[in-house]
């Protein structure tokens, strides 16, 4: 049978977070006074699908669920949403994947502790091409490898663009990398993968020796770099009340799915992905902000911007 058409596929994590609040963050050792705590739906693809769905796009979501009730508050959320989910599967017996997030009120930055069951691992034999190829876009988190391998495999031989967000160096995650059209990643993994601390070289070394044709990285409230074309592309965080930075690289990466899907330049798909991500720091939770196409534009078109002369200075404008 052929899946019904959608604009983004998306094969990885998703999460249930316990966001717990503090004053600031103790030191090693220390105690300190929960202010706030709520049980929230949250995970890296599962985040980015949703931001790409509350978009106005068809979303379809590819991975395994728990049984227990955080993994059914996290299906209630996708149902909630509106995603394809006929590929998801629940796992019997399996406790979903879980988080407690510890947040800084004073900074809004936040701390993950984690862990996955390993019967959520989605395995290659278990995907179907056709969940795949009848996308327009294959957002990919590069947790489970193999099967990731795959799906890029018959997405990248459909001509369909692969989009990957990565913060993690799974093992043998760098055998995706020749199938990669955008890759997207944290401060740290790239350094890590590459080892050049410069982000410049990084970014050129992901692009000769690796073949990733549009390579990035997110900076936090700097914004993100990104290589394109043979040129760098920089575009500064906007700067908001800063309530929760969690889930903001996720999604930075639905409304970059949501750019280019829309045919938008690089200079504007990351300047909207940056809009998006700092707006939903203004809210608890890996999706408490997430904001509508307006109200990113308008911050956009009126918002303050973290500009960073390490990144500035070098920009090459497109």
């Amino acid at each position: 049978m052929t899946r019904a058409k959608v604009d983004v596929v998306g094969l990885g994590l998703n999460a249930t977070d316990t966001v717990m609040t503090v004053h600031e963050f103790p030191a090693l050792g220390g105690k300190e006074r929960v202010v706030a705590s709520s049980m929230q739906a949250g995970g890296q693809t599962a985040t980015a699908l949703v931001t790409c769905r509350r978009l106005g796009l068809k979303v379809r979501y590819i991975g395994k669920v728990g049984d227990d009730p955080a993994g059914q508050l996290q299906l209630a959320s996708l149902r909630r949403e509106g995603l394809d989910l006929a590929y998801a599967k629940v796992v019997r017996g399996a406790p979903n994947q879980y988080g407690y997030i510890i947040v800084d009120q004073a900074t809004g930055e936040r701390t993950v502790f984690w862990d996955r069951d390993p019967r959520l691992t989605v395995q290659p034999d278990e995907l179907k091409s056709t969940a795949i190829t009848s996308a327009r876009l294959l957002l990919l988190d590069g947790c489970d490898v193999e099967a990731a391998l795959v799906a890029a495999r018959w997405a990248h031989g459909a001509h369909i663009p692969v989009l990957a967000d990565l913060d993690t160096v799974y093992k043998k995650v760098e055998k995706l990398f020749p199938y990669l059209d955008y890759l997207i990643a944290s401060t740290q993994f790239l350094p890590a993968v590459t080892g050049h601390a410069d982000p410049f070289k990084v970014l050129e070394n992901m692009a000769r020796e690796y073949r990733v044709p549009t390579p990035g990285m997110t900076l936090g409230r700097d914004g993100a770099l990104v290589y394109h074309a043979g040129r760098f592309f920089y575009s500064p965080g906007f700067v908001v009340e800063t309530v929760d930075t969690t889930g903001a690289g996720d999604v930075f990466h639905g409304a970059f799915a949501y750019a280019l899907l829309a045919g938008w330049d690089i200079a504007r798909a990351l300047d909207f992905s940056n809009a998006m991500a700092a707006l939903n720091c203004t809210a608890l939770g890996a999706r408490g902000g997430i904001k509508s196409l307006a109200e990113a534009e308008h911050l956009m078109a009126t918002g303050t911007r973290h500009f960073n002369t390490a990144y500035q200075t070098n920009r090459v404008m497109g």
